[in-house]
């Protein structure tokens, strides 16, 4: 699963630079940061809840 996660940001990071580097293909850049931060934050999210689900309450 890690693996597949790391795969997508790499591919959306490089559809964002070759969004921004050619001009007519602003929307690309766009796209690809969007679903950069979407599947890192479920990423995150999967990892989190694997470590332990985060914050715990002190005693």
């Amino acid at each position: 699963m890690w693996r597949l996660i790391g795969i997508l940001l790499a591919v959306w990071l490089v559809v964002t630079v070759v969004g921004a580097v050619i001009k007519g293909l602003f929307w690309l850049a766009v796209v690809g940061a969007l679903f950069f931060v979407v599947t890192a934050a479920l990423g995150w999210n999967k990892r989190r809840s694997e470590v332990g689900g985060g914050r715990r309450a002190l005693r």
